[in-house]
């Protein structure tokens, strides 16, 4: 673009605008509530004392989140130097929320099952992070190779999945849980972000969603409704957290749980690969939002980061987000980035983030996630053919079905049984395609761009690329990368063939069928172009 809006002289970027304050406020009460809910799982369902919690972990989770988003806030900056354009906006980044509950359900909680010491547990969860730092940082070199032979459409729609599944639907249903404060804070955002209303003193709609619905909670107190969940005596509770807590070295405890490296390389592989794809999936939507950043730099960073903080005691992957598309179109550019790990260092070392769990009801934040959720899955649409729409609904697909089998998970768990000991029969006589649901729904993101892609050559007609894709499906599911509950040899072998049957028979329709011309189309994304667009 070359509106005088968008561009100015070399040297003359701004670190913060107007718009700044808007993307903080939202970005800032997104990393808050996942600190809040890591906090939550780590007091109450691993039993960590508040000795360990508030005096090594938040500490170093608090480093770590303000390494990565100051050095985003960087990389902003000298794309912006670069270009001379005054709308480069930093990439969103903080601790990946699939793999907090992973690490917390997957790892963590069946060491401390099996010892009784939630330090062990602590140390499997460093382990498992610090495994995944170095799967991160050699993936980094590979990832733009991936990302410039893979259609847009496929990326992004894997990415889609994410957004409608395991980030939209939560706070979705829990604002419909509680929905005077829910449904207002979220009529708030949207007629900010969405329709251009603008607050008193031009507050930003993010903070005017909190504290309506901090004041909808705490005033249904005064009627002893508890509308909200908070209390008085929580928030005496908090403020015995205070005090300076600095992060201090914990690489003895990191090389403590090598002992239970078994249990940790059935997890931490697989997921640092769901990083590498899901980190490329995000880069690739801030291209198409307009800031290209280098993906090797974004992938090596996020790994070193994250290697720093496991050796300084944090048990949680530091990861880039989705969501830059929406920070943008509110207005953030670079300072919010940063201001952002600012603002969780000084919670975290200081132990505020427990007061603050106290004062503010989290679904007047969770709104804002909505928002993200809705913007994400959007774009998935609007950056790409119109004819490419088919193959984005079926590389969401994997993650809706990961999604459902999360559910049907949680509520036979909570029943104190499993699907195994229930019967896939019974499941199935039920309605519930359990088996189905685990093996489209492995792997998904990666599952998701695999499918993506051969539609999306398949619907141009370059059927040779098509079967490179199902090919490459082939091997990936052979070894449990997709359609598998684990890496190894020969995990989904039936489904493997599937795709080895579909890559042989595109390879032959190339090569013999008589195939119809595609529309005139332009393929999104980094590789080659197709035919230009249509008029």
């Amino acid at each position: 673009m070359t509106s005088s809006t968008m561009t100015a002289p070399r040297g003359g970027e701004r670190f913060w605008v107007p718009g700044d304050w808007n993307a903080f406020f939202g970005f800032g009460t997104n990393i808050l509530v996942n600190v809040l809910v890591l906090t939550g799982l780590l007091r109450y369902v691993l039993k960590m004392p508040d000795s360990l919690v508030f005096g090594r972990i938040l500490p170093a989770t608090g480093l770590m989140l303000f390494l990565s988003t100051v050095y985003y806030a960087w990389l902003a900056y000298r794309l912006a130097q670069k270009t001379g354009r005054t709308d480069v906006c930093a990439l969103p980044s903080g601790i990946s929320v699939p793999h907090m509950f992973v690490v917390t359900f997957v790892v963590m909680l069946p060491i401390l099952l099996k010892t009784n010491d939630p330090v062990q547990a602590w140390e499997a969860g460093l382990t498992w992070v610090f495994v995944q730092s170095f799967v991160l940082m050699a993936g980094g070199f590979i990832a733009p190779v991936i990302r410039k032979i893979t259609p847009r459409a496929a990326l992004l729609g894997s990415l889609a999945g994410i957004s409608i599944t395991f980030i939209s639907m939560r706070p979705g249903l829990l604002v419909f849980e509680t929905p005077l404060i829910g449904i207002v804070c979220l009529a708030v955002i949207l007629a900010n972000w969405f329709g251009g209303v603008r607050y008193f003193g031009g507050v930003p709609g993010g903070l005017v969603a909190i504290i309506i619905g901090t004041v909808i909670a705490w005033g249904s107190n005064l009627f002893g409704l508890g509308y909200g969940g908070l209390s008085l005596g929580a928030v005496g509770d908090a403020v015995s957290h205070f005090g300076f807590s600095f992060p201090i070295p914990a690489v003895e405890h990191v090389f403590s749980g090598f002992k239970f490296l078994g249990v940790i390389l059935i997890t931490a592989i697989p997921f640092g690969i769901y990083d590498l794809v899901e980190a490329m999936d995000n880069v690739e939507s801030a291209a198409a939002a307009g800031d290209s950043f280098p993906t090797t730099q974004v992938l090596t960073a996020d790994g070193v980061i994250s290697l720093i903080g496991c050796l300084l005691g944090n048990p949680f992957i530091n990861a880039v987000y989705i969501g830059h598309p929406g920070w943008k179109a509110m207005g953030g550019r670079i300072g919010y980035s940063a201001a952002t790990g600012v603002m969780v260092l000084l919670l975290s070392w200081f132990g505020v983030v427990a007061l603050m769990s106290a004062l503010i009801p989290v679904v007047a934040i969770l709104p804002i996630l909505l928002y993200i959720g809705m913007l994400i899955g959007s774009q998935a649409f609007q950056e790409t053919p119109k004819n490419h729409a088919p193959a984005i609904i079926l590389a969401m697909i994997p993650q809706i079905a990961a999604w459902g089998k999360t559910m049907i998970d949680g509520a036979l768990g909570a029943a104190g049984t499993n699907a195994a000991a229930v019967g896939m029969d019974k499941l199935g006589n039920a309605g519930v395609l359990y088996h189905g649901l685990a093996t489209l729904g492995g792997g998904a993101t990666l599952a998701g761009i695999i499918l993506g892609a051969v539609t999306v050559f398949i619907i141009e007609r370059q059927l040779d690329k098509a079967a490179y894709f199902a090919f490459a499906g082939a091997i990936l599911t052979f070894f449990g990368f997709i359609h598998g509950e684990e890496i190894g040899v020969a995990q989904s072998p039936v489904v493997a063939l599937g795709y080895l049957g579909v890559a042989a028979m595109l390879f032959a329709f190339d090569r013999y069928a008589h195939v119809t011309p595609a529309e005139p189309s332009a393929m999104h994304g980094h590789g080659e172009m197709t035919t230009q667009p249509a008029e």
